[in-house]
């Protein structure tokens, strides 16, 4: 289980630095129908396709928020940006152990469709996962930074 947690990570990795923004009109309808429906009266600020998904960037309730989608329209997953105090204290003493001096530039709470729920925070340019529990799953290094600037 662990194995996999991690090659899922590195894959998400991966999909990440392959990301292509597209116009609105490039999304395809059921994508932008599913969005409208759980996210009603949100305005997506930047559509991108991740490999076969597509992910809306937006404001929701004043909060950095990201969906995912299927090409079908299925939700995947949703990743809500956080205050690094916000993390686990696990993760915060993971970090506090293994780095110390170090800041936390950003963090998130990834949620997926059956509300399974990891955390990602940044040092420098590498993302460190966790599980729910709070395990170190795995890290992406952030190939080019200029890319997250767009």
């Amino acid at each position: 289980m662990k194995t996999t947690l991690i090659i899922l990570a590195m894959c998400l990795g991966q999909i990440t630095t392959q990301a292509q923004k597209l116009k609105d009109a490039e999304v395809p309808a059921s994508v932008k129908e599913s969005f409208n429906k759980q996210y009603p009266g949100a305005k997506v600020e930047k559509w991108e396709k991740e490999g076969t998904s597509y992910e809306a960037e937006f404001d929701h309730n004043k909060t950095e928020t990201c969906a995912v989608y299927s090409a079908d329209g299925k939700f995947l997953e949703s990743e809500i940006e956080i205050k690094a105090s916000e993390l686990p204290k696990n993760i915060l003493e993971y970090f506090s152990k293994n780095f110390p001096g170090k800041k936390i530039k950003e963090a998130s709470k990834i949620t997926d469709a059956n509300g399974k729920i990891t955390y990602e925070a940044e040092i420098e340019d590498t993302d460190y996962l966790f599980d729910g529990d709070c395990k170190f799953i795995g890290k992406e290094e952030e190939a080019d930074k200029k890319d997250d600037k767009d």
